[in-house]
C-alpha cells in the first residue's frame, strides 16, 4: 500500500483511556508513514504492559513506536522527563522525513508539548515533606481532598497521586495555584500547534463504558493478574506512579482474595470511569479548541480516512 501524503508537521491524538486512540494512531501511521510517540505516563513503564494496554508485538510490526514500555516501575518519571525525551524523538523522526504522530490520554504531557513548562519556584522542603507524607498516609483521596480548597481545578483534574501532590507543594508554598504559574513564564515547547493536526477523541459515555468494562475483564485475567503480582514482588514504595496505576489496587485485593473477582471488576470499572471522566474535563478546559470525533460511530480504519480528509481540508 503506498503512503498518502499530509503537510502537516506532525499529528496530535487525545482522548480517554479506551476510547480507541491506539488503533487510529496505528492506522495513521500506516498510511502516512508515521512513527507513534507515546503520550500516556502510565505506558512509558515496562512492567506494566497489560494494565495500561501499551501496543503489543503485531502493533509495532506494523509501525514504529517509540517512549512506550522504557522506564523502570522504579522511577518517578516527570512531565518534565517525558518532554525531553519526546523532543528527541520528534525531531529525530521529522529528521528522517517522516511524521510524528503523539497519541495519549495524559492532558499535561500535550500541554508540556505544545505550551512548554511553567518555571515554578523552588518549593520549600517543610511543604514538600508534608505533603508527600500526606501522599504517603492518605494516597491520592487525602491529597485531592486537601488540595480542594486551594486549588479545584487540579483537585478535579489532574489524573494521579504525583501530580495531585506536586500541586499541593506548588500552592502550599507559594500561595498561587499551579495553573497560574503555567500561564507565565514557560520554556520553548517542542511543537508549535501550528502547521500540527490536532484531534481528540469523544465517544458518548455508554459506548466508553463498554469498552472500560471489557479493559477491567482483561487487566484482571491471568496475564492482568501476573504482572501485578511480579509488580508486588519489586516492594516498591507505593507512592511511585506505576504503583498508583489504575489496575494496580483492584488485582492486589484480588490476588490476597480481598475482593472477589466480581467486585475486584466492578471497583476497577468505576475506577476507570472516574479517570476517564477527569481525562474528559481536562481535555474540555485545557483543550476545547482542538477538534472532536465520535469513535464510536465507524471502525479505525474509517475514522483513519475521515481524519486525514479533515487534514487534507485544514492543510491544502
Amino acid at each position: 500500500m503506498g503512503k498518502a501524503m499530509v503537510s502537516v508537521r506532525a499529528i496530535l491524538i487525545a482522548g480517554p483511556t479506551a476510547s480507541g486512540k491506539s488503533a487510529l494512531a496505528l492506522e495513521l501511521a500506516e498510511r502516512l508513514d508515521g512513527v507513534i510517540v507515546n503520550a500516556d505516563s502510565m505506558q512509558v513503564y515496562a512492567e506494566l504492559r497489560v494494565l495500561t494496554a501499551r501496543p503489543n508485538e503485531q502493533d509495532t510490526k506494523r509501525a514504529a513506536h517509540r517512549l512506550y514500555g522504557f522506564v523502570p516501575a522504579s522511577t518517578a518519571f516527570s512531565t518534565g522527563d517525558w518532554q525531553r525525551s519526546a523532543k528527541r524523538e520528534i525531531e529525530a523522526i521529522c529528521a528522517s522525513g517522516r511524521l510524528p504522530i503523539v497519541v495519549g490520554g495524559t492532558g499535561l504531557y500535550f500541554k508540556a508539548l505544545t505550551g512548554g513548562l511553567a518555571k515554578v519556584p523552588d518549593i520549600d522542603p517543610a511543604v514538600r515533606l508534608e505533603c508527600r507524607q500526606l501522599a504517603e498516609e492518605g494516597g491520592t483521596a487525602a491529597v485531592r481532598a486537601a488540595l480542594a480548597g486551594l486549588d479545584p481545578e487540579a483537585s478535579n483534574t489532574l489524573e494521579d497521586l504525583q501530580r495531585l501532590t506536586r500541586a499541593l507543594e506548588v500552592v502550599r508554598s507559594t500561595g498561587r495555584r499551579l495553573a497560574d504559574w503555567q500561564q507565565e513564564a514557560h520554556g520553548a515547547p517542542v511543537l508549535d500547534e501550528t502547521g500540527t493536526a490536532q484531534l481528540v477523541l469523544a465517544p458518548p459515555r455508554p459506548w466508553l463504558h463498554a469498552r472500560i468494562r471489557q479493559r477491567a475483564e482483561i487487566i484482571l485475567g491471568e496475564e492482568g493478574l501476573s504482572e501485578v503480582c511480579k509488580l508486588l514482588d519489586m516492594d516498591l514504595p507505593a507512592t511511585l506512579p506505576a504503583m498508583r496505576a489504575i489496575g494496580v489496587s483492584e488485582a492486589a485485593a484480588l490476588l490476597k482474595a480481598e475482593l472477589s473477582a466480581g467486585e475486584a471488576a466492578e471497583q476497577l470499572t468505576i475506577s476507570t470511569r472516574q479517570y476517564a471522566k477527569r481525562q474528559e474535563t481536562w481535555f474540555r478546559n485545557q483543550m476545547g479548541h482542538w477538534p472532536r470525533l465520535d469513535p464510536s460511530q465507524n471502525c479505525s480504519q474509517a475514522l483513519a480516512i475521515d481524519f486525514m480528509r479533515k487534514i487534507e481540508q485544514a492543510y491544502p
